[in-house]
């Protein structure tokens, strides 16, 4: 398995910083700070999300390469 790529760090890392400020608007009853967090949280997931994505098709990608070499190997030695 591939390590994260960009777009998943930078998606937990909105996230993080969403649920802060979701929290402070929370505790501080200002809403649209509340709101602000929830929508960053969300926005982050998205953005997680896509990010694996692509590393997946990444991934498949990789090992359809690696079975094709490895068929033009066996085919080789036959």
């Amino acid at each position: 398995m591939s390590t994260w790529n960009n777009d998943e760090v930078e998606g937990k890392l909105d996230q993080a910083k969403g649920t802060v400020k979701s929290k402070i608007g929370e505790v501080t009853g200002d809403r649209e700070t509340e709101a602000e967090g929830d929508a960053e949280n969300a926005a982050g997931k998205t953005q997680e999300t896509w990010g694996k994505v692509k590393r997946g098709a990444g991934d498949t990608v990789e090992a359809v390469g690696d079975a094709l070499s490895d068929l033009g190997k066996d085919t080789n030695k036959a």
